[in-house]
This record gives C-alpha cells, structure tokens and sequence, in this order.
C-alpha cells in the first residue's frame, strides 16, 4: 500500500499522540496508535495498522522508558521478569492473532479495554507500595500474570500497556506511577515481538513507522513531564488512564460495528 504526503503528516501528528500516552500512562499506545493509523492516516488493512503500530509503540516505548528511569520510577527486576514471561506469551498470541479478521480484532480488543477500565475503576482505591522488590513471595504471580498479557499483547498487537500497569499493580502491587514506568520494560520488548512475527508476514509499513517513531519521542517527553505532576495528587493518574480507555474502545466499537454492517 502506497500512502500520499498527506498520510505521512497525519501519521506524525498522530505518533506525537501516542507517545504523550506513552509517558503519561505507560499505556494507551497502541490502543490509541491502532485506531489513529486505520481511521486518521487511512490504513484500511487492519493487520498491516497492527504490525505498523507495534514498531512504533516499541520505540517510542523505549524513549519513555529512558525518561521514566532517570526519574527513578522503574523497578527493574520485577519490570524484567513480567517482560521475559510475557515475550514468550507475545509470540505464542501474535502467531494466533494474524489468523483472524481484523475488522473482528479490533471488535474484540475494544471489549476487553472496556473491562479493564471497569476494573481499573473498581481498584481506584489501591495505592500500592512503592518499596517493593522482586522476591519468591512475588515471583510466581508476576511470571503468570506477564506471561498472560503477552498472550493478550500479541493478539490484539498491542504494546499492552493499558493491561501491563494494572497487571504490575495486581501482581507485584506497585503504586501506579511505579507500575507505568515499569510497564515501559515490557511494552517495549511486547511490540518488538508482536512487530517481528508481523514483518515476517509483509505486515509492516517501515517509512510510517519511522514518521511515527520519530514524532513519538517528542509527544513522551511532554507526557512523561506530565505524568510527574499528576502522581502528586491522589487518583488523578489513574482515572486519566481510565477515561482515555474507555474514550478510545466506545469510538473503535462503533468503527468496527460499521464496518461488519451491526450499525
């Protein structure tokens, strides 16, 4: 698929967006990346806006996590394990993923980002405890729960973000500006996979990936200074990660609705 300068531009504005969400949430990139480049940059094959968006997510990715970890919001070994568990998970879900229509892809990802949101706002009240390290009392929960998300993460392809920072709060109980720096670890190396086994495919646009990555650094700098500010009062983060979830998978389940023919 050949794309006009036009595409090209709205693909650059379009990756400033998602790498705001990136530094702000740790999330929300390729939720927003997805839909940005199918319905904005005007990508019609679902796939090819999938494997696309996973490069671009993980390297915008990358550059929030240089951020994040100068501020010391990372915790390491926790971040490392929930992404070595889910890499395996992230190949196992994209091999499975390319094997279904995209239109109904993107249906049944935006199901399961409104009920994250709806669990995201039952657990709104959960502070986490910022000193926590990686140890055998952890270790168990945080491996099965990285290794479900990467199933997930590659499905859908999808840095996962939007379920890697509940699912570092669930299982090693971090606070939430902890757990999105630390998602920044495994939605990066979640992208890569998901990104690889789509190129091996043809489902990659390089020159778009490039504007996107390039225009994302900018947008996570910006989120990133954000994200700081909002962590110092309590529940703010957590409910912006919420709204930009459920604002993104109502709009993306009336696209795919139409585009099935159920509306």
């Amino acid at each position: 698929m050949t794309l006009s300068l036009l595409q090209y531009v709205l693909g650059g504005w379009a990756g400033s967006l998602v790498g705001f969400a990136l530094g702000l949430v740790g999330g929300g990139g390729s939720i927003l990346a997805v839909p940005l480049i199918v319905y904005l940059v005007g990508v019609t094959n679902p796939h090819l806006a999938i494997g696309t968006s996973a490069l671009a997510v993980s390297a915008n990715a990358g550059a929030s996590l240089v951020n994040h970890a100068r501020g010391g919001t990372v915790k390491w070994r926790i971040a490392g394990l929930f992404a070595v568990a889910g890499v395996i998970g992230a190949f196992v879900g994209s091999t499975l993923g390319k094997a279904v229509n995209g239109q109904k892809l993107l249906a049944v990802f935006a199901v399961l980002m409104l009920a994250v949101g709806v669990l995201m706002l039952r657990k709104r009240s959960h502070e986490g405890d910022a000193s926590v390290q990686l140890d055998r009392r952890n270790a168990p929960k945080v491996t099965i729960v990285g290794g479900l998300t990467g199933v997930l993460s590659g499905f859908f392809g999808i840095g996962g973000g939007f379920i890697i920072v509940p699912g570092l709060m669930y299982s090693a109980r971090l606070p939430i500006f902890y757990a999105v720096g630390s998602s920044l670890v495994a939605v990066t190396a979640f992208g890569l996979t998901t990104a690889f086994n789509y190129a091996l495919a043809g489902w990659v646009d390089w020159p778009l990936a490039g504007v996107f990555i390039g225009e994302g650094v900018l947008g996570g700098l910006a989120g990133t200074r954000l994200a700081r500010c909002l962590s110092a009062r309590k529940g703010m983060l957590d409910l912006v990660f919420t709204v930009l979830i459920f604002a993104v998978a109502i709009y993306m389940l009336y696209r795919s609705g139409m585009a099935l023919g159920l509306i």
